[in-house]
């Protein structure tokens, strides 16, 4: 095995969430580092697609369907990966997002958010997001001694921004998971770390920060004014970082860390 640092060869990783766009561009990169890389998601065209991709590019993948919503199928979804690529030694839990019916807005103050929208914000970020996929793969990288969980958080879960109460609050959630896990397994060869993106344009977020006609929204402008480089964040710039936690020879001292690519974002105050 090559003594590369961030050489991931002989390693089995999975990417919940990686028919979105970060969590896509992860997997990607970790099967370029030598990982083998299970795509892990509800839509399968775009799992197959990520794929493809990653085939084409001489790396090695399948796509497995997971709706991480459903603890059953994030069993059936490692059992697969197991059968298919080995023991996986790395998980990224990428999944997560918002809903407009959780977010605080002049016609819909945060007490009139009903619980249900609450609940559902909280399924996918934390319960989806880190809470099932680490229930599940955990204890069996305990079991073999060795692994790496990366948890997707957000700069959200950092300070309260506006509008995003639901999804700030299951993102603090997702950091305190991480950092209660990176404890209790540490000394069990499993290190867990979280990654915080800043502002990376995607479905989920696009129609906040862009008009129709492609010029950024006041939001938009109000969040590249708190940028310290004033622009927002490439989906690829966030694959070194996830490359890093992933590899044992890296950063094999590093649990319990949150690594911010944010672009300065939390560094600005005034």
């Amino acid at each position: 095995m090559s003594t590369d640092l961030f050489d991931l060869s002989g390693e089995v990783a999975v990417v919940i969430g990686g028919t979105g766009v970060l969590g896509g561009h992860i997997a990607e990169g970790l099967a370029r580092a030598g990982a083998r890389v299970a795509v892990l998601g509800r839509r399968r065209e775009a799992g197959e697609e990520r794929v493809r991709k990653i085939e084409s590019a001489g790396g090695e993948a399948i796509y497995v369907y997971c709706d991480a919503l459903n603890p059953d199928s994030v069993r059936a979804a490692h059992e697969t990966v197991r059968e298919q690529i080995g023991a996986v030694t790395v998980l990224v839990n990428a999944a997560g997002g918002n809903h407009p019916s959780a977010t605080v807005t002049e016609q819909l103050p945060f007490e009139a958010i009903r619980l249900e929208d609450w609940e559902r914000v909280f399924q996918l970020n934390f319960a989806a997001g880190v809470l099932y996929p680490c229930r599940e793969y955990g204890p069996a990288m305990v079991r073999q001694g060795r692994g790496s969980i990366i948890n997707i958080a957000s700069v959200a879960a950092h300070i309260p921004l506006s509008r995003v109460v639901t999804y700030s609050t299951a993102k603090a959630a997702v950091l305190s998971l991480t950092r209660f896990l990176a404890r209790e397994w540490a000394d069990k060869g499993v290190r867990v770390n979280s990654i915080t993106p800043g502002f990376f344009p995607a479905e989920q977020n696009r129609r906040l920060l862009y008009q129709e006609d492609g010029t950024p929204t006041e939001r938009a402008r109000r969040i590249l004014n708190h940028t310290p480089m004033k622009r927002f964040g490439e989906p690829n710039e966030i694959v070194g970082a996830a490359i890093f936690l992933a590899s044992e020879k890296a950063s094999s001292f590093v649990t319990g860390a949150d690594i911010r690519v944010d672009g300065g974002f939390l560094a600005m105050t005034i």
